[in-house]
């Protein structure tokens, strides 16, 4: 397994470890299923925030297209 270094902002710091804390778990274990969950459904999960801001949007987008 290889190491990778992040540097985040110190109140995303504080926030990561207090989540980890309530959870129970490691900081470093939070953020490694974090992204592992986010490499394992980037494309699934992207289609859907755009399929709901499409149609959230629809009736707008249709006004702007006809002015």
């Amino acid at each position: 397994m290889n190491t990778l270094t992040i540097t985040l902002p110190e109140e995303r710091i504080d926030q990561l470890k207090e989540t980890a804390a309530r959870l129970g778990v490691a900081p470093e274990e939070l953020a490694r299923a974090g992204i592992e969950d986010l490499l394992a459904y980037p494309e699934e999960s992207f289609q859907q925030l755009l399929d709901r801001l499409l149609e959230k949007n629809a009736r707008l987008y249709l006004r702007l297209a006809t002015q």
